[in-house]
């Protein structure tokens, strides 16, 4: 027996919008178009008449702006949200606030007509995915007021995380629960391009650490959390006694880039893996998986987000089931067992340091 399509209502003030996603998503037959909204007003009259299972929104809209909307329908009938959001910086700052309210995730909607009759191939894999995820309660925003660290780190400890759907989130709530004094992190988010520098400026105001977009040629040290940026693989280098990243162009891995794998394989063959802490989060796909098992290989501690407490269980389940990490944690506990682990370790004097591979 087949399963009824994914019906889903497009709701955005432009009719040429409206048109060209329309036509991108009929084209697949696990999906239908059950109607299209010009505005808020419209999408919450045909919520109620046509019960669709997700929406996608324009959150620059007349009469009610999008954020408003998702807020009000977060609270009053949840359901998978997909925001199309334009390239600028504010369009950027709105997206990531869009899903901090709960979107699902968020899409490029460029201004270019030739761009946008190809957002099918961004939308279609994310509704489909919407079937098995689970709908996202907002936390509290919380900041962890722990006493830092004063133990020294030996200067090749490094932390390594990989997140795609519902990982902004995931991130931010980790992040925010680390005390100060750890050593650097380096953090692959899938992510569209220009969205990477908001969100790097809205971790570094709302965390202990200096958070900032990685740029070519950056130290990464105690302290520091560098995020790569949109449409650009990071790799990690070792020079003398410290690691540098090195942002590079190149042709996409799981068809992401930023990709985890790049990150991953990269810091595994500089010789970071015994001393680095790794781990894949919430997303859909199987980037970072390959990448996580080499680390584990050459003596990494190794961890993937559990199931219950994933938006989506993809990433990690691949991380999981190819051996790549050593266990599952759920969400809330991954901070903890973060600092749980660097506190475990032995004093850096007496940490061997091995010469850059």
């Amino acid at each position: 027996m087949s399963r009824r399509p994914i019906r889903v209502l497009v709701v955005d003030d432009s009719a040429l919008v409206r048109k060209v996603v329309s036509r991108a998503l009929s084209h697949d037959p696990e999906i239908e178009v059950v109607g299209t909204a010009i505005d808020p007003f419209m999408a919450r009259d045909k919520i109620k008449d046509l019960n669709p299972d997700v929406l996608t929104l324009d959150l620059e809209m007349p009469r009610m702006d999008g954020l408003t909307f998702l807020r009000i329908l977060m609270e009053q009938h949840p359901l998978p949200v997909i925001v199309m959001s334009s390239l600028t910086q504010r369009g950027s700052a709105y997206a990531l606030e869009a899903l901090r309210l709960g979107a699902f995730d968020v899409v490029e909607k460029p201004a270019d007509f030739n761009a946008l009759a190809d957002i099918g191939s961004q939308l279609i894999p994310r509704i489909k995915a919407t079937a098995g995820a689970r709908l996202r309660k907002i936390p509290p925003s919380t900041l962890l007021k722990a006493d830092p660290l004063t133990r020294a780190f030996a200067p090749r400890q490094i932390i390594l995380l990989g997140a795609s759907t519902g990982g902004t989130e995931a991130l931010h709530e980790v992040l925010t629960q680390l005390p100060p004094g750890l050593p650097g992190i380096a953090i692959v988010q899938h992510i569209p391009a220009t969205f990477s520098k908001s969100f790097a400026e809205r971790l570094n105001k709302e965390t202990t650490y200096d958070v900032r977009e990685a740029v070519d040629g950056d130290k990464l040290g105690p302290g520091t959390v560098l995020i790569a940026p949109g449409n650009f693989h990071m790799l990690l280098q070792w020079r003398t006694d410290h690691y540098a990243v090195r942002i590079a162009d190149g042709p996409a891995v799981w068809h992401q880039r930023p990709a985890i794998d790049v990150l991953f394989k990269s810091a595994a063959d500089c010789g970071a893996a015994p001393h680095a802490f790794a781990g894949v989060l919430t997303g859909m796909g199987r980037d970072g998986a390959e990448g996580l098992l080499r680390l584990r290989t050459h003596g990494a501690t190794t961890f993937a987000q559990d199931e219950a407490s994933s938006v989506v269980y993809g990433m990690p389940r691949a991380a999981w089931e190819n051996g790549a990490a050593q266990t599952q944690i759920t969400l809330d506990r991954i901070a903890p067992s973060i600092v749980r682990h660097h506190e475990s370790l032995p004093p850096a004097a007496s940490q061997r340091t091995p010469s850059p591979s």
